[in-house]
């Protein structure tokens, strides 16, 4: 798009912002000054075959849209949206899975893919938590440690639904310094579970009894947990998950516009 094509839509959209209420252009007005306001840092892992200029930028300001109007994270769902979009307009095909669909959330350029989310407040920086990688709510559990090893095959037929793994971290949520990352999670990785060490909570009061799954190094240290959750939503999550053993693609980090949009157009009826 050449400058003279800027201007033309910019003139356009002059026209029709003179047939909006006062609080729908407050709304205008603050995504503006967002987008005015320069990243406090924003860069990609050279390397990546994800994430190219063009995405860490038009997905920075979708994240920084979103705070306009929003003091919580981007939700799962709200990601899923975007990033599909997104990756779209930067030219590489992405078609999001039927919604409730138990295996892949996205298909990118062919490759079945599933999108989580982290955002809680006890989050880390170095260490990656899923609090909710799959449903367990078939098969097999009481309180020998022999059941899980039928939830753990759960666990690697859930993978074999898809081919990558990425989650969008929000490190904080400070309007001053809003941190997010996207990090991959390596499926082999995960698939090095199935030489994990098993064990059962058996003091736990849940029912079944809670298990997990050690993924250790060659010199014992601790890469990742499979935790089997068994409250009632009966859900396997992973915990602890080393986040040098993952692949950071992009980081985007900004402060919110300093008046908050929807306050000021609820506040000052026209």
């Amino acid at each position: 798009m050449t400058k003279e094509d800027i201007i033309a839509r910019v003139d356009k959209l002059a026209a029709a912002l003179r047939e909006l209420t006062r609080p729908q252009v407050d709304f205008i007005e603050s995504v503006v000054e967002q987008f005015r306001q320069p990243f406090i840092k924003i860069e990609r892992h050279p390397q990546s075959d994800l994430v190219g200029d063009r995405l860490l930028r038009d997905f920075g300001d979708v994240l920084r849209i979103h705070h306009c109007f929003s003091k919580e994270a981007l939700s799962k769902d709200r990601f899923e949206y975007a990033f599909e979009r997104i990756l779209n307009q930067c030219g590489k095909r992405a078609a999001l899975a039927a919604k409730g669909n138990p295996g892949h959330d996205i298909t990118i350029e062919g490759t079945p893919c599933s999108l989580k989310t982290q955002a809680d407040a006890n989050i880390k920086t170095d260490k990656l938590h899923i609090s909710k990688f799959m449903e367990l709510g078939k098969g097999h559990w009481s309180a020998r440690v022999k059941d899980l090893e039928g939830l753990r095959e759960q666990f690697f037929a859930h993978m074999a639904a898809y081919e990558r793994i990425f989650s969008l971290r929000c490190l904080s949520k400070d309007p001053a310094r809003w941190h997010y990352e996207l990090v991959e999670i390596p499926k082999a990785l995960l698939e090095e579970a199935k030489d994990g060490r098993l064990s059962l909570r058996r003091q736990s009061k849940q029912s079944p009894k809670p298990g997990y799954c050690d993924v250790k190094d060659p010199r014992g240290g601790l890469k990742y947990q499979l935790y089997f959750d068994g409250g009632t939503e009966r859900k396997l999550q992973i915990k602890n998950l080393r986040k040098d053993l993952c692949a950071v693609h992009a980081t985007w980090i900004f402060a919110t516009a300093p008046e908050d949009a929807t306050e000021q157009a609820l506040g000052e009826p026209d």
